[in-house]
């Protein structure tokens, strides 16, 4: 695994032993990037982002944000050893000012501090099959940790999908192996 794009580009990712994390593969991560960086509902989502990177494993997809331009990144998971994959990768890219971590189940993410903004960019990567996805997303929005006009992508197992969330329009879909990413964004009051 490596950073696909950006002043990161090329880069190895650290990982944890095991098959406990499942990373986002390299081709599905620059699709992602991609269609974020030329949808016109995306409209420079990139630039400055405020970005979340969900149940974030090793931290690909905050990382490969915070390459391409975005300003900050909080990454959350519960897992030790993912977490630990993911502060290595934060130090060698040397991205602790625009990082924070948060060891935390990310159905119980505590209430987000008022010196954090908003995230207008959201990463969901939960394990397959327990509908984690929209259930952490529910939680984010209901303590306060998503901006107005959030993008979401949420990766789900294709034979399995997530049921989409009331406040979120399914704005793009892509199929990758088992994968299936949905890109969400929220409603507009």
């Amino acid at each position: 695994m490596r950073i696909v794009a950006g002043r990161h580009r090329g880069r190895p990712l650290a990982s944890p032993k095991g098959l406990q994390t499942r990373p986002t593969s390299d081709r599905a991560r620059e699709s992602v990037f991609n269609i974020l960086q030329h949808a016109p509902w995306a409209e420079n989502v990139l630039e400055d982002a405020a970005v979340m990177d969900v149940f974030c494993g090793t931290g690909a997809l905050g990382l490969e944000a915070l390459s391409r331009g975005a300003a900050h990144a909080v990454f959350i998971d519960k897992d030790k050893a993912a977490l630990n994959a993911c502060r290595q990768n934060i130090a060698t890219f040397k991205e602790e000012k625009n990082s924070l971590v948060l060891q935390q189940d990310a159905l119980s993410c505590p209430q987000r501090p008022p010196h954090i903004a908003p995230r207008n960019l959201v990463f969901l990567d939960p394990p397959y099959g327990y509908d984690l996805g929209i259930k952490a997303l529910r939680h984010l929005e209901a303590q306060n940790w998503l901006a107005p006009h959030v993008i979401t992508i949420m990766e789900m197992k294709k034979s399995a999908p997530e049921p989409l969330p009331d406040s979120f329009t399914l704005v793009n879909e892509r199929h990758y192996g088992i994968a299936l990413l949905r890109f969400l964004k929220k409603h507009t009051k």
